[in-house]
């Protein structure tokens, strides 16, 4: 009888010792990978995100940038840590993608799982000041009559620029050589520079250079117009159906992090997301709160997985 006291007793203790643990994270830092360099628009989700969840977790949550190879250096260092809540990555659409680029990613994808969604940015057909076209039907109609006089700039083979860039073509026949940078940033200086003629990008990229009259955007690719750009129609409106592609932003966490760690995780997003100064802050970049659970953001991946699958098999991309 004492012996089953004493056992009963122990349990309550190792019991309450767990809760303990798991009420008390986090109890240090948390370092948040973002897997490409200063400057684009994942890097100032990054910081964005965590600057509010460090508010809400009363822990600072720091910015590490682990840029190269397309976003595969930070999100496998990330794959590769300890499971424990502490190292999380700045996920996008690039995670999804990845595996269908390449068969010898530095990880295994199954070694990272989605905590939640919090963030999306249309995407824009944006061109130089001196490129001859006004609107997109210009822009197919010149690229058809000169092929290959159009260039078409990326931040690298199989980003989501060329991605969506490819799709565009096969939607409406135009033709653009495209142009592979080692980011964003670069892509952009030489589109200002007019050095390459057009660029599919994040709103937040380029839209203080349309502000500024050094680019003109053509159209969104969005269902519905863009309230930080009104006047921009829709890729449908211009002609081009088919087309709507967002960029979304969530946190992704070490395969085997405890379930608990990634609900509390899961649930500071969803309150970011709820935040008026977060939802304001992103308003001036261009970009919208996106609040997913877990599961939502399993469910995304596996569908832009099937969506990019095709178009990267139709336009032979490979990081091989």
């Amino acid at each position: 009888m004492l012996k089953s006291k004493s056992f009963a007793l122990f349990m309550s203790l190792a019991a309450l010792s767990l809760g303990v643990r798991a009420e008390t994270y986090p109890s240090k830092p948390i370092m948040l990978v973002v897997p490409f360099a200063a400057g684009g628009t994942v890097n100032m989700m990054g910081r964005l995100v965590a600057e509010h969840m460090g508010e809400q977790l009363g822990q600072p949550v720091v910015v590490d940038n682990k840029a190269g190879a397309g976003g595969a250096i930070g999100a496998g260092f990330v794959a590769k840590a300890t499971p424990d809540g502490y190292t999380l990555l700045l996920g996008s659409m690039g995670q999804a993608v990845q595996p269908l680029l390449t068969k010898r990613l530095p990880y295994d994808p199954k070694k990272l799982v989605p905590v939640a969604l919090f963030a999306t940015v249309s995407n824009v057909l944006a061109v130089s000041s001196n490129a001859p076209a006004k609107n997109v039907s210009d822009l197919v109609g010149y690229s058809k009559a000169n092929p290959g006089k159009l260039n078409m700039a990326s931040a690298g083979i199989g980003s989501i620029n060329q991605l969506i860039g490819e799709l565009f073509m096969s939607r409406t026949g135009a033709n653009f050589v495209h142009v592979p940078y080692k980011g964003a940033g670069p892509a952009g200086v030489d589109l200002l520079s007019g050095q390459v003629q057009l660029i599919f990008a994040n709103l937040p990229n380029v839209l203080p250079y349309a502000r500024a009259g050094k680019v003109r955007l053509l159209a969104v690719a969005s269902e519905k117009r863009d309230p930080a750009i009104p006047d921009v129609p829709t890729f449908a409106e211009a002609g081009v159906k088919d087309a709507v592609v967002e960029s979304w932003y969530g946190l992704m966490a070490p395969a085997g992090t405890k379930p608990e760690v990634i609900k509390k995780l899961q649930d500071t997003l969803l309150v970011v997301t709820k935040d008026k100064r977060f939802i304001s802050q992103l308003a001036e970049q261009g970009a919208r709160p996106y609040p997913g659970s877990s599961a939502d953001m399993t469910r995304l991946m596996e569908k832009e997985g099937k969506r990019w699958g095709e178009v990267i098999e139709h336009a032979k991309i490979s990081l091989d």
